[in-house]
């Protein structure tokens, strides 16, 4: 069966090695794996996503290495690994050094439990979402270390903004996954796709399908954004202030590294956006379960990639104050909202009822708290001017 194929390559390999070393190969093999096929990834992701800003701001974009283009990647990681390693002359070089390591280890680790298709998660524990943002949580250090260590003010600045961006909006994202936790019972990811199967007529039994999903999964969405330091919350790299940010005095593979951390830990929290709210690995209407399921997987993941590129080319960046005020006046609390909305669609009674009451509670916080975030910046009507 092509659904099952990788499984089945994997438990062949295993089975040619002695019994007391299977579970050390199985192991390796599964990292291996995760290490490739999300390397690859990014490595066509840079392509995507320079291709598609230079579309949107009317350029070619990369067109020099390769048919249109397509062999960057390559010229970018030749260039990292061949330019001069350069250290401040009164910076801490040991933990200089294991800064970049401290940012890329715990977002790798942190794919081990999403599941990219039907038996097809690296570890399958029972508290797979809280093990996900525990190690998720090191890359604050990461930052906080090479900000540090660079004895720069700017970089120390960078850290530091970009400590208080991501500790801000870590507590809008759990709390959006609390409740699918509540609904589905487990902190498995395995049991919470498995929550999510099956069918409502042509429609599938998601999550994102209910008013409380639909909330929750924009939420999570939001804050995932500014946790992986992507625009409009790139605050931490703002050019126009603080040059670079946190890793200003980084350069060759050391700066190649943090670029690959960022780019794996967005593919890393859009994997669980998947699993918490888009069913997973499952397909979107009944008659398309044929496909493989990794395919579903990864197709819904390169959906929430090329969304990441649109709103980068988009949407300008914010200030600081309007980032911050963002976080804690409008989606913490509407984070809480949307736990009580979830909490009153478990309790109650399946129906027409139960869709207009929660939807209420979603709708009226949203509506408050966005008029009330507004109304305190007395802003004007935008006038536009043409030259004569």
């Amino acid at each position: 069966m092509i659904d099952q194929i990788f499984v089945t390559v994997k438990h062949w390999l295993v089975g040619l090695a002695p019994a007391p070393c299977q579970p050390i190969l199985s192991a390796l093999i599964e990292v291996a794996a995760i290490i490739g096929v999300f390397a690859a990834l990014f490595a066509i992701t840079t392509v995507l996503e320079r291709k598609g800003l230079g579309r949107i701001q009317n350029r070619y974009g990369p067109n020099r290495v390769g048919p249109y283009g397509i062999l960057q990647p390559l010229a970018d990681a030749f260039k990292a690994l061949t330019k001069e390693d350069l250290v401040p002359r009164g910076a801490d070089r040991v933990v200089h050094f294991l800064a970049p390591l401290v940012l890329v280890t715990p977002v790798f680790l942190a794919l081990a439990v999403v599941p990219v298709g039907r038996n097809m998660v690296a570890m399958d524990i029972d508290a797979g979402v809280l093990f996900f943002f525990a190690v998720g949580a090191a890359t604050e250090l990461s930052v906080f270390m090479a900000g540090w260590s660079s004895r720069n003010k700017y970089s120390l600045l960078g850290a530091m903004r970009a400590l208080a961006q991501m500790i801000s909006y870590e507590v809008p994202l759990i709390l959006s996954a609390v409740t699918v936790i509540m609904i589905a019972g487990s902190l498995s990811t395995v049991k919470i796709v498995e929550a999510q199967a099956g069918y409502v007529g042509v429609l599938p039994s998601w999550f994102v399908l209910t008013p409380w999903g639909l909330a929750g999964f924009v939420l999570f969405m939001i804050a995932a954004t500014a946790e992986s330091n992507r625009s409009p919350f790139d605050l931490p790299e703002g050019e126009s202030e603080i040059i670079a940010g946190y890793y200003i005095e980084y350069s060759g593979f050391k700066f190649a590294l943090f670029f690959l951390g960022e780019y794996v830990g967005m593919f890393a929290v859009s994997g669980l956006a998947i699993t918490l709210f888009l069913g997973g690995w499952h397909a979107p209407f009944p008659f398309l379960t044929w496909v493989p399921s990794y395919i579903w997987f990864f197709g819904k993941l390169l959906v929430l990639i090329a969304t990441f590129i649109w709103v980068r080319g988009t949407q300008p960046r914010l200030r600081i104050d309007q980032l911050m005020n963002f976080a804690w006046k409008f989606m913490l609390p509407m984070a809480l909202a949307n736990l009580l909305a979830a909490g009153l669609w478990w309790f109650l009674e399946p129906g027409f009822s139960r869709w207009v009451i929660c939807s209420v509670l979603v709708l009226g916080p949203y509506i408050l708290l966005g008029r009330g975030l507004f109304q305190r910046q007395h802003l004007g009507k935008r006038i536009y001017r043409y030259a004569e």
